[in-house]
Parts: structure tokens; sequence; C-alpha cells
């Protein structure tokens, strides 16, 4: 089915389309809030420091994930970040906090819970973070940055940042709610695409200058088309794990007797391995960067030299791919538990043809989810490096890096996807059809 018959009948959806609406008008505020300044800030001299600040740094994702508000200081400047390490505190606290997986297994109640302690934590980091932000250019270039220093200007950055905070969680949740897709992923990506037009405009004058060749582009064009549609498909694949439930009776009636699957992500962990990756990669030279803005040590411009995005340096391609790895298998570990899988499968009559019930399970499950998040972590490696391959060989102005391409490409399979669920409801072919190619069978 064509893309043009998808919209038709999108559009014969009356509640469909109140929803997309919605959710547009919800993006349209958060786009116009990104340009509204902080009060107090000397803007000019700010912008002018936070473009050399923000390249090679932590606080370069940052300014990426909220849309460029950290690079002009607006009232959404720390974006959502704060709610995503919140919501990755509380879960890993989930695994290792009794109370909080006793709440995980609650159903309704314990998720509603969980979800009040991550808004609680949010304001925490955001308030922190807000005066961090403030103290810190207070203190930077003598104080060239703030107009009228003190408790009152560090009083109101914290209100206003850690305002700006809420109301985006807020923008989030009610997309969830009642817009079209994930909220908050939603907001990222749009943060995100807001580059694209300045990156184009970018690309094209160094193509009139001649700094950029067209042959180049053109290959950059091919490799960018190859990159988001093998995304797309590692995005879908799955392997599925058949399961054979035994009939069983209750009262007069009997169930059970039907086959199923258990759908294995070949990515589980999503894009979460490249952000703490990134992080983990980018603070210490974020550190470095602001202890000793000159170079002068030794030691710590090693760190800037090998650990920066535009090194071609190896150690900062292997240090990457090895954080990269290990935060794929620790988060698919958090996320996906195969004791807990085969435990519920037990419980309900549930097995896996030609592997016993209990821990032989549990092993099946393991083996395999190893096997395919080896391909998933190579997968997120390969679509990490490849733009800092592109930059430092090409010197081309890749506007999306491997996260942000990761997160663009798969908030949009989901929002596709969740407008297909409506178009099927009610009896509508939707934009996807055959699903992937590699859903397989173990």
């Amino acid at each position: 089915m064509s893309g043009t018959e998808g919209l038709s009948n999108v559009m014969k959806i009356p509640e469909l389309q109140k929803r997309i609406l919605f959710t547009l008008g919800l993006l349209a505020i958060y786009r116009i809030g990104t340009h509204v300044p902080t009060a107090g800030i000397n803007t000019q001299a700010l912008a002018q420091f936070i473009e050399q600040a923000t390249r090679g740094t932590l606080l370069g994702m940052f300014d990426m994930f909220s849309g460029g508000g950290l690079s002009r200081l607006t009232i959404f400047t720390l974006g959502i970040m704060p709610y995503i390490s919140a919501s990755i505190i509380l879960q890993i606290l989930t695994v290792v906090w009794p109370y909080l997986e006793r709440l995980s297994k609650e159903g309704d109640h314990g998720r509603k819970k969980i979800t009040q302690y991550t808004r609680y934590g949010t304001l925490v980091l955001a308030g922190i973070q807000a005066l961090g932000i403030a103290i810190g250019l207070e203190t930077m270039q003598e104080g060239a940055f703030v107009t009228d220093p003190g408790m009152w200007f560090r009083f109101m950055t914290v209100i206003t940042l850690t305002s700006g905070t809420a109301f985006i969680m807020w923008l989030g949740e009610r997309i969830t709610e009642r817009g079209i897709g994930n909220g908050m992923s939603l907001l990222i990506a749009a943060g995100i695409v807001e580059r694209l037009p300045s990156a184009v405009l970018a690309t094209l004058d160094q193509l009139q200058t001649g700094a950029i060749r067209p042959f180049v582009i053109l290959a950059v064009l091919v490799i960018a088309v190859g990159t988001v549609a093998l995304i797309v498909v590692m995005q879908l694949a799955q392997r599925r794990i058949p399961v054979q439930y035994a009939k069983r009776v209750v009262g007069r009636r009997m169930y059970g007797g039907q086959q199923t699957h258990i759908p294995l992500r070949l990515n589980t962990a999503g894009v979460i391995p490249v952000i703490f990756a990134s992080s983990i990669i980018l603070f210490p030279l974020t550190i470095a960067k602001f202890i000793d803005p000159e170079g002068n040590s030794s030691v710590l411009q090693w760190f800037v030299d090998n650990l920066s995005p535009e090194s071609t340096s190896p150690v900062h391609f292997l240090v990457y791919v090895a954080a990269i790895v290990f935060f794929c298998f620790f988060y698919t570990a958090i996320v996906f538990n195969p004791i807990d899988v085969a435990d519920n499968m037990k419980k309900y009559g549930g097995f896996i043809p030609g592997i016993r019930p209990g821990k032989k399970t549990a092993g099946h499950i393991d083996r395999i989810l190893t096997r395919i998040t080896v391909i998933g972590a190579l997968f997120l490696s390969a679509i990490a490096i490849m733009p800092m391959i592109l930059i430092a060989q090409f010197n081309v102005p890749f506007y999306l890096g491997g996260t942000g391409l990761l997160i663009v490409v798969g908030v949009t399979l989901d929002t596709v996807q969740q407008i297909e669920s409506h178009l099927l409801m009610r009896n509508y072919e939707g934009f996807l059809k055959g699903g992937s190619p590699f859903r397989r069978r173990a």
C-alpha cells in the first residue's frame, strides 16, 4: 500500500486527526520555549563562549537533547535530560532496591508510584543542575555572562530552569496520554531535527567555496540513506522464541493449548548504550577542558587529544566501542530478566518445545539473548562511529551523530506504528506491511 493511501486513511479518522494536531501543537510550544532566554544573562557574550565550550564536550550532547536550549541558555536549557537521568536511576534502583522491585510487580498502582518518584527525582536533579549552571556563569570569565550576580540571580535561575524542565515533562506526558507517540522521545527528536536546516545551509556553503566536492556529498547522501534503512531493519528485527501452552481445565472451561512466541528485539537496549557511552567518555573530557583550557597540563591534554569526538585516535574508537558493548549487555540485563520470564511461563503452563521448564528454559533464553545482544552491540557501535569517520575524512557537517540518528529513526518508527495500530483497530490498512524481514523463530 502507498503512503498516499495511508495518509488518506488517517484523514478518515477524526480521533486520530485530533491526536496528531494535538501533538504538533505541543511540539510547537516546546520549540517556541527553546528560544525564550533566561533573565539576567549577557546572551551575546555567552553565545560566543558556548559555541566553543560545547564542541567535543558533554555539554554538546546536552545541547543536542535540549534542541539548542543550552547554547542559547533559554528557559528550556536543561531540556528533558533530568527526566531521562531520573528514569534511568529509578530503573537501576528497581533491580537493587527490594521496595521498588515490589512496586514494579504491582501493576498499574506500582507503575504510578514509580512514575511519581521519577517526577520528584527529575525536579531534584533539575534544581541541582540549575544551581550549578548559575554558579558557573557567575564564576566563568569573571562574571562577564551575568548582568547582576548574586543570590537573587541564583534563585531566579534555579526557579526558571527547574520550572522549564517541569513544563517539558508535563508536555511529554500530555503528548503520550492525549497525542500520538511517546512524548518524551518526540521532544528530543524535535530538538535534533531542528538542526537540519542549518546543517544543509552549511553544506551548501562548503560546496560553493570548494571545501567539499560534489561527489563527496553524493556519497554521503547514499551512505545516509543506507544507514537509515539499516537502522529501520535492525530496530524492527526480532528473534521469536516459540512457546506452547498446555491445556488446563478451570471449572467447566478449558484454557491454553495455543501457540505463541517471545519476541526478543535484536537491539533490546535501544539508544541508551550510546548515550551512556558518550556521557562516560565526555565527562572527563569536559572536566579537563574547564580545568586546563590553555592545555598546559600534558596529562589533561592527552584526554582532550584522545577522547575528543573530533579525534581519530585509535584509543578513542576502542574506548567508545568497548563502552557501547558494555552498556548494551548491562542495560539489557536490567530491562529483561530470563529467570522471571521462565518462571511466569512455568506458572501458566507454558514451555518452549524441546526445553524443560524452569532453569533450562531461563538458560536457553539467556543464550539466545546473549547472541543477539552481541549483534545489536556491534550494530550500535558501527552507527555511532560512522559519523566521526565522515567528519574526519570528508569534513562533512554531519548534522546527526550516531545517537541523534538512532533517536530520530526510532521515534519515527514508534510513532508510525502507533498510527498504524489506530488504523488497524478501525479496519484500515496502515503504513507498514509485512513487518520486519528479520523476524526469526528460534
